[in-house]
């Protein structure tokens, strides 16, 4: 499956990404703003056991962000449980030399529509660390609003944070 963007392809993961995952995510500047569950350093070990829980999605929520035939970043749903079983998490991160090229709000909304087009959900929500405003900036260029702040309830490398909510609605 590909859903064709200005200059990228959202597509689904291979195994053959393995190399270029590893070499992208590879970054303290990557990793700073995401989940502790993403690794820092990012070994090739990380890179084929994360692909092997990706290959053959169904229903298809994770995809590798395609540049030029390189897989240089991922978009992708963490779908939930319980009364948040209609409202997925939305995940992303981008390989260092594709910032600041536009490429991430257009997959948003790429991942947007697809997921209210072909999945039964109400909601999109994102959850964005305080000191990442950039991150915060690509969601809102993308169509997705500010709900809420939660006030220093995250740690990463031993720092609190606060949270920030985003969401946009079917």
């Amino acid at each position: 499956m590909q859903i064709a963007g200005d200059g990228f392809v959202l597509r689904e993961w291979y195994l053959e990404d393995a190399i270029s995952l590893q070499q992208q995510a590879n970054n303290p500047n990557v990793a700073a703003c995401l989940l502790d569950r993403f690794p820092h350093p990012y070994t090739l070990s990380d890179a084929v056991g994360w692909l092997n829980t990706k290959i053959k999605q169904n229903p298809m929520v994770n995809f590798a962000i395609d540049v030029d035939g390189s897989a240089v970043g991922g978009i992708g749903l963490e779908m939930r449980q319980d009364v948040y079983r209609k409202t997925p998490l939305l995940g992303y991160w981008l390989g260092e030399d594709y910032w600041s090229r536009g490429i991430m709000p257009k997959a948003i909304r790429l991942i947007t529509e697809y997921a209210f087009a072909q999945l039964d959900i109400i909601c999109i929500q994102a959850c964005i660390l305080s000191k990442n405003p950039r991150s915060m900036r690509v969601l809102e260029k993308a169509g997705y609003q500010k709900q809420g702040i939660l006030q220093r309830s995250v740690i990463k490398h031993e720092q609190i944070y606060d949270e920030h909510v985003y969401a946009t609605f079917k």
